[in-house]
């Protein structure tokens, strides 16, 4: 009997009742503001109201490079909440919200999968309660008052050529990378060269993730740079006096969402800055509310560890001032045998036939990935776990290779079969993570804030990538000089790069050593606190594939989603 669908899985849950679900975290009904009968947003006033609850251990789960079918990073992470209540301890997990682009790419959804799932499953990966149409709307209003201000004379004296607002959408469109506005009559405004963004790119969307209250997310708002004026001075959506409204349209969005799992573990769902463009974690609000929520506060940081980990120790924690417990890094016999370079995996098509057969040489070959995704955990002072996601293909002597790579470098480890299994094939993982929970926390930031800009993106690409050097072109140096003049120097670094490798070069396998970090251009989000290096080809909109799944999502004749993943 074949294995029924995530949606089919998904649909046949019973689910608690919110406040059944939000008593379990000690929220009251009263911080709930329903959102139909399976979500509901939580009110702010609940980080107060729960402050002298003790505090939960801190554990993120990461990843090794993944292939481009993803490794189950979400599933894992869902698996183990649910696990923990198996082994007699409470969990509150904490997630990003889906975009809807990679939604209906190639990606698919992002609830966990089989019966290690989020639900409802639908909601989730679709719109939910609105908060990435806010992210859009706040966006693209302060895009709309930046050309009306250069139609109404330029009062402020912005430099056309030095406007870095462009406009966002939650939808792939390669089409809309570059475009240019203001054509037809004087009336239609400025001329000039602009572009969209997916929205889990917009700055907004990451002021979401670190504000940690309103008021801080209204001054944030207020610090975003969108231009310079000929003399290279910033100018601020406050002085655009644009913030404010701003602000207005993000008011509900920044109370977290709760949800449940299929086995009515509560879920925080909240913000979706992306993993390889912005810093892949999901908000500070969230988890300061899970954070007194339970005995383990479980979140995920996107794509493997060099990316969403790195940010998260570097960005996240140095914005919330919570420090982590352990760290959970997903490996699986597919991607450690990618990294042996012997095979090309496609997403959307099938796995080469011969990476299924046995052979433990192969992840042998792949392991230098997985040690350094442990040193990049350790590196931080935090104590590393190792979850094999076990899929049906793979064979005994494969998984017991991870597991003689993974303890030779000192990393627990754990089969987990969460998938088929729910929370009961993830007991293993959860008794590990327990014990790494108490061990002495470490942890540490990689770098200063107030070493320079250029010092911060060496320490990253010289101790986690491995490379050897990094260049500038002409363009990026000038931009971090800029940036550096006008007192930015003391934020934290956002590489945005390839997630298919340590590297800035996706064809580089495993843990590659002596190569450059080429860093084309840099762009500053002063609100979200941080500066983001752009490297390699990276495109900060996605296009669609060739079959995506938009062209197989429908409604069937009851009216009910089909074709969903």
């Amino acid at each position: 009997m074949p294995f029924p669908s995530d949606l089919d899985i998904a649909r046949m849950a019973t689910p608690k009742p919110l406040p059944d679900v939000a008593s379990q975290m000690g929220i009251g009904e009263h911080l709930l503001e329903p959102h139909g009968s399976s979500v509901a947003k939580i009110r702010l006033e609940a980080i107060d109201e729960l402050a002298d609850r003790p505090l939960a251990k801190y554990v993120v789960v990461t990843a090794i490079t993944p292939t481009p079918l993803g490794e189950g990073k979400t599933t894992t992470t869902v698996g183990l909440g649910q696990a923990m209540q198996h082994i007699g301890k409470h969990a509150v997990i904490s997630l990003r919200q889906p975009s809807m682009g990679p939604t209906f790419g190639i990606k698919g959804g992002a609830a966990g999968g089989g019966y290690s799932q989020v639900i409802p499953m639908e909601l989730l990966n679709l719109h939910l309660t609105g908060d990435f149409h806010a992210v859009t709307a706040a966006h693209n209003l302060l895009a709309a008052v930046i050309d009306n201000h250069l139609h109404q004379g330029n009062e402020l004296g912005l430099d056309v050529h030095g406007i870095t607002w462009r406009r966002v959408l939650d939808v792939n469109d390669r089409a809309l990378r570059n475009i240019v506005v203001g054509m037809g009559t004087r009336e239609d405004g400025v001329v000039r060269q602009s572009g969209f963004d997916i929205t889990a790119a917009s700055e907004v969307m990451a002021i979401l993730a670190l504000a940690d209250s309103l008021e801080d997310l209204r001054a944030r708002l207020g610090r975003i740079v969108v231009a310079y004026t000929h003399a290279g001075d910033p100018v601020t959506a406050e002085q655009l006096r644009a913030a404010g409204s701003m602000a207005v349209i993000m008011r509900e969005a920044i109370k977290p969402n709760l949800l449940q799992t299929l086995e009515n573990t509560p879920v925080l769902v909240h913000a979706g800055p992306f993993g390889n463009i912005a810093h892949g974690n999901s908000s500070i609000v969230a988890d300061l509310i899970g954070i007194h929520g339970g005995d383990y506060l479980v979140t995920e940081a996107g794509f493997g560890a060099d990316m969403g980990a790195e940010r998260f120790f570097n960005i996240k924690c140095r914005n919330s001032g919570l420090v982590p417990d352990a760290a959970v890094l997903v490996a699986t016999v597919r991607a450690l045998k990618a990294h042996s370079g012997k095979y090309r995996i496609v997403a959307g098509r099938d796995l080469p036939e011969e990476m299924l057969r046995e052979n433990p040489d192969d992840v042998f070959a792949g392991a230098p990935n997985l040690r350094k995704q442990i040193e990049n955990v350790m590196i931080h002072g935090v104590t590393p776990v190792v979850a094999i996601n076990a899929f049906p293909s793979d064979h005994q002597s494969e998984h017991d290779a991870i597991r003689s790579i993974a303890e030779a470098m000192g990393a627990r480890v754990a089969v987990c079969t969460h998938f088929g299994d729910g929370g009961a094939g993830a007991t293993d993982l959860a008794r590990a993570v327990v014990e790494a929970c108490e061990e002495p926390s470490g942890f540490h930031f990689l770098y200063p804030d107030d070493a320079s800009l250029m010092a911060k993106i060496q320490s990253v690409a010289t101790n986690v990538y491995g490379a050897e050097r990094v260049e500038y072109t002409t363009v990026a140096s000038r931009q971090l000089q800029l940036y550096e003049r006008n007192g930015f120097g003391r934020l934290p670094v956002c590489i945005a790069k390839t997630h298919l490798s340590i590297s800035a070069d996706p064809s580089l396998k495993g843990a590659p050593t002596g190569h450059i970090l080429n860093v084309r251009e840099v762009r500053a989000s002063v609100g979200a606190g941080f500066v983001y290096p752009i490297c390699g080809d990276m495109r900060t909109m996605p296009g669609l594939g060739t079959t995506p799944a938009a062209s197989i999502i429908d409604l069937d004749e009851a009216g009910e989603i089909v074709g969903l993943s």
